[in-house]
């Protein structure tokens, strides 16, 4: 499974599945991150954490953590 956190930097990819449940899938949904989504990772902090991406045309901050749940293509 390739996860969000695998996907490198200037790359295009669409969400397959989010894994998870409970509150941490609701909040991911909330911020837009939906099964189809295509996400571009822009960049990752020097630490690897967290990861900038664009979703929807906005710019997103995205914990290591949560970026695991997320499967893409």
């Amino acid at each position: 499974m390739k996860s969000l956190r695998d996907v490198n930097v200037g790359e295009t990819s669409t969400v397959i599945k989010i894994h998870g449940s409970g509150a941490l899938k609701r909040r991911i949904m909330d911020m837009g991150i939906t099964k189809g989504t295509e996400i571009t990772v822009r960049k990752v902090a020097p630490l690897g954490d967290p990861i900038e991406v664009t979703v929807r045309g906005y710019e997103l901050s995205v914990r290591k953590d949560d970026a695991d749940i997320l499967e893409m293509s």
